[in-house]
């Protein structure tokens, strides 16, 4: 598969993880956890599955079960245990609210990068928001959201509502990404997910979604952590 990082659509799937991975970084060192090591992990999780992407063995649709839906399972996998742990519970009391909710904004450009590939012929239209894809409303509101919350003006209910939505909106892509594979093609053989399985699209479930998955866990462990009576104002 053709790839140019001269294209914005292309240089998104780079920068995006990285920026990401940066904020991980920075909210691990916040929380009183090491930078370092994450930065190390995280580091090695990008450079693995980049390696895997790249020997192709995420395409060997043949196998049972297909390695890139085991990847997916990894991929839920990683993101519950970073929420659930102790490592979970200093990010979602240390970091800021408005800094867990705003961070999903960079699905934002993640779906504009994501359209652009269906014009391109890379990505299935399914998966882009001029098809089942409604996640560029969790990318856009996650801006809106944090910034009320850093200004003292969101609410519990808000936080939970959008956290709630971006959740949903996450799960049916995740399905839609999954029923579009080569090994069920619900959407016809003309429209297969197949360019996730390509280095630097790897990056998109294997990062992107991961962030987005463990985000939305540590902003609900982040609400349960806030006294009722404190509303949902940002954390010091």
């Amino acid at each position: 598969m053709a790839v140019s990082y001269a294209n914005p659509s292309d240089l998104a799937f780079v920068v995006l993880p990285l920026a990401v991975t940066g904020f991980l970084v920075w909210a691990a060192g916040r929380a009183g956890r090491s930078a370092v090591l994450t930065a190390a992990l995280a580091l090695a999780w990008m450079a693995g599955t980049w390696m895997i992407a790249a020997s192709g063995v995420l395409r060997q649709w043949q196998r049972l079960p297909p390695p890139m839906l085991l990847l997916v399972v990894a991929i839920i996998a990683i993101a519950s245990a970073i929420a659930f742990s102790g490592y979970g519970a200093a990010l979602a009391t240390r970091i800021p609210l408005a800094a867990l909710v705003g961070v999903q904004g960079f699905r934002l450009p993640l779906e504009l990068a994501m359209h652009a590939l269906v014009g391109r012929g890379v990505m299935p239209p399914q998966m882009s928001y001029g098809g089942l894809n409604y996640d560029i409303v969790s990318g856009a509101t996650a801006i809106l959201v944090a910034a009320f919350l850093a200004t003292g003006r969101a609410g519990r209910g808000l936080v939970l509502a959008w956290n709630l939505l971006g959740l949903a909106l996450l799960a049916n892509i995740l399905v839609v990404a999954i029923l579009s594979m080569p090994m069920i093609a619900a959407f016809g053989p003309d429209r297969l997910n197949t360019f996730v399985t390509y280095p630097p699209y790897v990056w998109l479930p294997a990062v992107l979604v991961l962030a987005a998955l463990a985000g939305h866990l540590l902003v609900f462990r982040a609400l349960r952590a806030i006294p009722p009576a404190a509303g949902a104002t940002p954390t010091d």
